[in-house]
């Protein structure tokens, strides 16, 4: 499979963080853990019952963060899928739960349904014809049958498609499949979630600088160790670009880098999975820290919020 494996974003508070993902939007609390290169800040992952690969967003929650600001060389938008009958469902939701919405819009012949969280971070929902066939997962929120199945597009703002567009699709194996506007649309083999990236072209934009709100980074699926390592080939050999060391993030491996329009992209391994250190059933209960944080844990413990959460 290729396509989207995650999203990280940058979140304010972290329990109003926890409290819209989970309850308002409904998303599994797959995994708590924290920040590996900044172990005083949690790292939170919702996504489906698993955390299957596309649809799994994730957040370094930092209380008090200065808010970011859109533009040029950042994520201009994340966006779900849903049932397309769920749309009217969920406009409900937003209106009972008071989270800013705008009117439903069209895009590339779909029903796009834009809103924001807590810090300014835009979203939207997509209904997806089909979709309620896909596993919905409840934790009793939001119904199954409404649930959200996990991503369906990311949006990037830059300021030219050509460079990154021949990344996408040369090392991704992404294909140019449809242009509305200043819009193109690029689509990953097969309809599983998060095969859809659009580049927004917009020369002349005023740059985006990072805050809360912002996207942090996007990360691309790679099947295990050895199609990661021939991306890795792809990017230096084909585009001058050369990705970080491969650094293990205990649920997957990673690799980094910035594409030319800016944006910091990741290639992580769908393998081990969320599974590794604690059973499915309990995903999300428990701190997890990776090994050679373990030792610091009671000095961890101390520093990081108590969300008093409740997950089932």
């Amino acid at each position: 499979m290729s396509g989207l494996h995650h999203v990280t974003a940058i979140a304010g508070d972290p329990i109003r963080n926890f409290g819209f993902y989970t309850r308002d939007l409904g998303l599994r609390f797959v995994k708590k853990t924290v920040n590996f290169d900044d172990p005083g800040t949690y790292h939170f992952y919702y996504g489906d019952e698993t955390g299957r690969p596309g649809t799994i967003l994730t957040f370094f929650p930092w209380a008090g963060v200065p808010a970011g600001r859109r533009g040029v060389g950042e994520t201009h938008q994340t966006a779900f899928r849903v049932p397309q009958s769920s749309l009217g469902y969920w406009t409900q939701r937003f209106v009972e739960k008071g989270i800013a919405y705008e009117a439903l819009e069209k895009r590339f012949g779909e029903s796009v349904l834009p809103f924001t969280d807590p810090d300014g971070m835009a979203l939207a929902l997509v209904g997806i014809p089909g979709a309620e066939s896909e596993p919905g997962w409840s934790n009793g929120e939001v119904p199954a049958e409404h649930a959200i199945r996990g991503f369906h597009v990311v949006t990037l703002l830059l300021d030219s498609a050509a460079k990154t567009a021949a990344v996408l699709t040369d090392v991704f194996g992404f294909k140019e499949t449809a242009r509305e506007g200043s819009v193109i649309r690029f689509k990953a083999p097969g309809d599983a979630e998060g095969s859809v990236v659009d580049i927004y072209e917009a020369k002349g934009f005023l740059r985006g600088h990072q805050g809360g709100g912002s996207v942090h980074h996007i990360a691309f699926r790679a099947a295990d160790d050895a199609e990661q390592g021939k991306m890795a080939q792809r990017l230096v050999s084909n585009h001058g670009l050369h990705p970080t060391e491969q650094r293990d993030r205990n649920y997957f491996r990673s690799i980094y880098f910035r594409e030319p329009g800016g944006v910091l992209f990741e290639i992580a391994t769908d393998i081990p999975g969320f599974a590794v250190d604690e059973p499915v059933a309990t995903l999300g209960h428990d701190l997890k820290l990776p090994s050679f944080l373990e030792a610091q844990r009671k000095q961890i413990e101390g520093v990081l919020p108590n969300l008093e959460e409740r997950v089932s």
